[in-house]
């Protein structure tokens, strides 16, 4: 998690991360357009938790509550911040 938040004073996400995480990387850096073009056609239930995570953002929680059934997660009630912090710790390993 230490990197992965470090990584952000960079210009773009490390090519070795996978879609999801590139994904929440780019909202980290408030590109919340560049982070949905990267999951909007994954089909694994990451990237699905990742797009629930940014619909939430964007406020539509109708969308988000598709997206994390597609996950198979239950829907997020605490802070964006939070979510994100938890989102990235799962799929760091």
């Amino acid at each position: 998690m230490v990197d992965f938040r470090a990584s952000l004073k960079d210009a773009a996400p490390q090519p070795s991360l996978s879609p999801p995480l590139a994904a929440l990387w780019w909202a980290a850096k408030g590109d919340w357009d560049q982070a949905h073009r990267i999951v909007q056609d994954e089909s694994t239930a990451e990237a699905a938790w990742v797009h629930a995570y940014l619909h939430r953002v964007e406020g539509d929680l109708g969308n988000a509550g598709y997206w994390y059934r597609q996950a198979g997660q239950p829907v997020a009630k605490d802070g964006l911040d939070a979510e994100w912090e938890r989102i990235v710790t799962a799929l760091l390993g």
